[in-house]
């Protein structure tokens, strides 16, 4: 099995620093590649890549903006692998990570299968609050909270593997973004294939440290489930429509308020309260205790409102998606 790596990258040539020098301290043995493709960024990251020539196989291409799943999509079929591994641009990896990885596959095989993600301890506070928000299982952290078997997890893009053969088949990532990792994983249960969760295969992985691009990344996710929810019905849940309850029972809660009625909106406080705990102890941090208690309202909040508009569109209105949310839809090339 040869491991091909394969980075989608826009405008982040200080990410692809960090990425490519924790992928020169691996401590796995076996040759593997490094495919590179830029998505037609204007800040390209071609020098940052040259200076690991020397210490890694790597590969770099430029092509025109056509989306993180495109880009993917062409990564693989350049690749010499066997097996592709998946990396964000904005992801670090421990020491071990391939090593784990390999030796996982090679004890239990399957042809795609994702892991979880951890917050550095370089990370910036806002950036661990993020993390927290993220992951908890007191959150939408969802599948990586916890919220999905193991054998049918739902591999996110920023940490995944899949087989060429699997990939062959599928045709690989769909052009809408994000979602675009969920909608393969169903689509290769449908072709008969099985993913997995291997749970010690984890990456830092940054995300966004900007509360707004943290909001507008989240309000995305929600307005692509609706659309998820009509593609593959058969694997909708309700746990995708909590966020949209939640805000749903905050007003609810508010309105209550002014009929003299708190007990709900003390309930939405109790929820907090323990965000906040749980946050700062975890973390060994006031600070980022508080700070996850913003992050966890901008992601209920931005999933949630995201979620509601969507679903108003997609299934009450029976609106093209394409048509309804243009800027989830990049164009192959």
């Amino acid at each position: 099995m040869f491991i091909s790596i394969i980075v989608p990258v826009f405008n982040r040539p200080d990410e692809v620093e960090e990425l490519l020098a924790s992928l020169a301290k691996q401590t796995f043995k076996q040759p593997f590649e490094i495919v590179i493709v830029e998505d037609g960024s204007s800040n390209p990251c071609e020098e940052v890549v040259v200076r690991y020539k020397e210490l890694l196989d790597i590969s770099y291409y430029y092509k025109s903006n056509t989306g993180p799943g495109d880009s993917r999509n062409y990564g693989m079929k350049l690749a010499k692998g066997t097996y592709f591994i998946l990396f964000d641009s904005d992801c670090i990896l421990p020491e071990d990570y391939l090593e784990k990885v390999v030796k996982a596959i090679e004890t239990e095989y399957v042809d795609c299968f994702g892991g979880p993600d951890q917050a550095h301890p370089s990370f910036s506070s806002i950036q661990k609050a993020i993390n927290f928000s993220m992951t908890s299982f007191l959150t939408t952290g969802g599948v990586r909270g916890g919220s999905e078997r193991l054998d049918t997890f739902q591999p996110r893009s920023f940490n995944m593997g899949i087989s060429k053969t699997a990939f062959e088949a599928s045709g690989g990532f769909s052009n809408i973004h994000p979602g675009e990792d969920p909608d393969l994983s169903i689509r290769l249960w449908e072709l008969g294939f099985k993913t997995r969760l291997v749970q010690h295969a984890f990456v830092y992985h940054k995300r966004r440290i900007d509360w707004e691009k943290f909001y507008l990344q989240v309000n995305k996710f929600g307005k692509v489930r609706p659309i998820l929810n009509t593609w593959h019905p058969k694997y909708s849940k309700l746990t995708y429509c909590l966020p949209a309850l939640f805000v749903i029972g905050f007003w609810m809660s508010v309105l209550a308020l002014v009929l003299l009625h708190d007990f709900f909106l003390k309930l939405y406080f109790l929820y907090f309260l323990i965000i906040f705990g749980v946050a700062s102890v975890q973390n060994r941090s006031i600070k980022i205790g508080w700070l996850s208690v913003i992050a966890v309202w901008k992601q209920f909040f931005g999933y949630g409102n995201g979620f509601i508009i969507s679903y108003i569109k997609i299934v009450i209105l029976k609106q093209d998606p394409q048509k309804a949310f243009p800027y989830l839809f990049f164009k192959p090339n």
